[in-house]
């Protein structure tokens, strides 16, 4: 985890839930098979705070439940300018690699599936967007949250090169 990521709290926050995947898992015992459900789902304000949990019960509402406390737990908070991405950034985790660029306000959200919920939660409007490894929904949203963390403002660059914001813009 880089330096400049901050940890943020969910109590005094609206967070909006996405639900991006359910998987059923089967454990064959002998006197039968039990089912139980894993949910990931991903939360955000929509203004620049997000975060992403996973919730594993016998039934999938309890899942989406315990996957919803726990992404409260993990959320992140990640620099937005005028609806999109500060600059370009590659995301990894396990397989999963991703790349996010800025676009021109009127592009809207250019990704797929569950990078499109993280984006979208964390108050994205406008950025291009693919994923390059895996298309485990797992490894694709840690990759897109890792992503999202690494990504500097201006004002963070201005001041860690002890720089006037005329600077920084202008090179």
């Amino acid at each position: 985890m880089s330096e400049n990521v901050q940890r943020v709290k969910a109590s005094e926050l609206e967070l909006k839930e996405k639900l991006v995947n359910v998987g059923r898992v089967t454990k064959v015992t002998k006197g039968g098979r039990t089912f139980t459900f894993s949910a990931l789902v991903v939360v955000g304000d929509g203004n620049g705070i997000v975060g992403h949990g996973l919730g594993k019960a016998r039934e999938v509402s309890e899942a989406i439940t315990k996957a919803t406390e726990d992404a409260k737990k993990n959320l992140v908070k990640v620099p937005i300018m005028k609806g999109t991405v500060p600059h370009e950034q590659m995301g990894k985790f396990g397989a999963g690699r991703v790349r996010i660029a800025p676009a021109s306000h009127g592009t809207g959200v250019i990704a797929g599936g569950a990078m499109r919920a993280v984006l979208e939660s964390a108050g994205v409007t406008d950025v291009l967007a693919k994923s390059l490894g895996s298309s485990n929904p797992h490894n694709v949203v840690k990759a897109t949250i890792n992503a999202l963390e690494s990504l500097r403002d201006p004002m963070t660059i201005g001041h860690h090169r002890s720089m006037s914001m005329k600077r920084v813009f202008n090179g």
